[in-house]
């Protein structure tokens, strides 16, 4: 594998201002806000990316498309995703980097005992941090790493959260079992995370521990946030 990449890392040199120019990144992640963040970070840095929502779409994707990196959500619709990080960590030929992301940092150490090269905790926000990452992650592969840029941080569009909030109101008008209940905590708590809802965020929490009265107070809570349009 170390082979492969030298080869591509030599075909492909990175570009001034851009380390990771040349390689294609997996983002295996249900929240639009938390995957626009990706995209910006990726654009930013020179790398490609293509997106998985959940398990069966990224397995689907791998079928075809051998990435370079993939950055996996261990919280996702159909599934744990540190299942398929310990999927990609034992499949040989081996993708060169993986990388768990998760808005709890509690999660580095399951992630990495399943197979991950890194860890990402969400909000993903400086460029420097995201790019040491990757390269970090990256096997050796001789010659000076590229080397990263400071100081920059991205603003993922506001439109992307109000798709996740809308995702969520969806769930929780529809009657949800106590899986699906613990599902929509996690992705609530990942996405008011990223957006700095300190109260959206712990009111997800308390949905994990109370399904019998956290829901409704959570859903009141999105639909003012909804109702607040461009201001939330």
């Amino acid at each position: 594998m170390a082979d492969d990449l030298t080869e591509l890392l030599a075909t492909q040199a990175p570009q001034p201002g851009r380390p990771l120019w040349g390689l294609t990144v997996l983002v295996v992640e249900d929240s639009r806000f938390a995957c626009e963040a990706m995209r910006l970070l990726c654009l930013r840095s020179g790398a490609r990316i293509r997106r998985a929502d959940c398990l069966a779409s990224a397995r689907r994707h791998l079928m075809t498309y051998r990435p370079t990196v993939v950055i996996v959500d261990p919280g996702l619709p159909d599934g744990s995703g540190l299942d398929l990080i310990a999927e990609l960590s034992a499949a040989r030929p081996r993708i060169p980097a993986i990388l768990g992301a998760s808005g709890d940092p509690e999660m580095a150490a399951e992630a990495r005992a399943r197979g991950a090269d890194g860890f990402l905790v969400k909000p993903i926000e400086s460029l420097a941090a995201f790019q040491r990452a990757i390269l970090t992650a990256l096997p050796a592969v001789g010659g000076a790493r590229p080397q990263v840029q400071p100081g920059d941080r991205i603003e993922p569009d506001r439109m992307a959260l109000r798709d996740d909030l809308l995702h969520a109101a969806d769930i929780l008008d529809d009657a949800p079992d106590d899986g699906r209940l613990d599902y929509l905590s996690r992705f609530l708590v990942g996405v008011a995370r990223i957006a700095h809802d300190g109260a959206l965020a712990d009111a997800a929490e308390a949905m994990a521990g109370d399904h019998d009265r956290a829901p409704g107070e959570l859903s009141a809570l999105v639909r003012e946030r909804l109702a607040a349009g461009s201001a939330f």
